[in-house]
């Protein structure tokens, strides 16, 4: 459930564009005016208003927002003018660059995506950019971490709620004889079990597993995997037990302790919003017993506080 909210009556484009256009004129940008009109549009109609502002400017509404806001804030909002599968590419091309990679934020976008949002993000990001995300994965990774990457990103799966029981404790058993009861681990066959069945099915065997053998799946994982091999892993487990919850904690870890991770506040804030926000906080307030809007106010300062918080909006 998203948690975005928009105006009850239709915005006109148009009028949005030429308010914008106001808002960004004379000395000094009204930043406020910008996110008022921005963080309270569908990802259409932030389409929509790009089209109107170049047809009356002759320029680019991403690079006005570009020159005019800055810091934290231009980042955000730079990111939330996209369509969904296109700020998810974008993220995944400044996360497989060769200056400075960060192959958690593409291992999180890849691994918490269903496959049908990976089909689009792959079209998508062959379509800006001319290259194949694969090929990028394959520059930048390695080993079994690039192995998983590229078969959940190859593989489709399946994305309906039905599972079969049978497969299921055949799964449960084959992740035991692949990790606790073996010396080392097979990670062939935890990348064929995690990369091939759906959402459900895994969920369904998380829960066979530790009926089974009385131990939590995701403690396994631990156990027998490191470094972003096991953060794929992980993610694609608790992404298929509870997206909500997974995203939760990655808010909490990214606003936890000495400064702020604010490339991961912005990316799940911003990607989050049009899609699963409302349950996020819920798993939030759950977890932590506080709202995250009061997290993020404590975390963020200025514009960038406000905008963040009119995507997220109140508890």
């Amino acid at each position: 459930m998203a948690s975005l909210t928009v105006p009850p009556a239709p915005a006109n484009p148009r009028q949005d564009a030429i308010d914008l256009h106001k808002a960004f004129k004379g000395f000094g940008c009204d930043s406020t005016a910008v996110s008022n009109i921005l963080a309270h549009r569908d990802s259409m109609q932030r389409g929509y208003i790009q089209h109107e502002f170049k047809t009356m400017y002759s320029e680019e509404l991403s690079r006005r927002i570009s020159s005019e806001l800055s810091g934290n804030h231009k980042k955000a909002m730079l990111l939330w003018i996209l369509d969904p599968a296109g700020r998810d590419a974008t993220v995944l091309r400044d996360a497989l660059s060769v200056e400075a990679p960060d192959l958690r934020a593409a291992t999180d976008i890849i691994c918490s995506r269903t496959p049908s949002q990976l089909q689009i993000m792959k079209q998508t990001y062959y379509a800006k950019f001319g290259t194949y995300l694969e090929h990028d994965i394959g520059q930048q990774t390695a080993g079994d971490h690039q192995k998983i990457l590229l078969a959940y990103l190859g593989i489709p799966r399946y994305e309906g709620p039905e599972v079969d029981p049978t497969i299921v404790t055949h799964d449960a058993k084959d992740l035991y004889k692949a990790g606790e009861k073996k010396l080392g681990t097979d990670e062939k066959t935890f990348i064929r079990i995690f990369t091939e069945r759906s959402w459900a099915h895994l969920a369904a065997v998380a829960s066979a597993y530790h009926h089974m053998y009385d131990r939590s799946l995701e403690k396994v994982v631990k156990n027998e995997t490191s470094g972003n091999f096991e953060v794929a892993l992980i993610t694609i487990l608790r992404c298929a037990e509870n997206p909500a919850k997974y995203f939760a904690k990655a808010l909490r870890k990214s606003m936890k302790g000495l400064g702020t991770d604010d490339r991961t506040l912005i990316r799940i804030v911003v990607t989050r919003t049009e899609i699963d926000m409302q349950y996020i906080k819920a798993e939030y307030y759950k977890k932590y017993k506080k709202p995250l809007s009061d997290a993020i106010h404590s975390e963020t300062s200025g514009s960038y506080r406000t905008f963040l918080l009119s995507l997220v909006g109140s508890h």
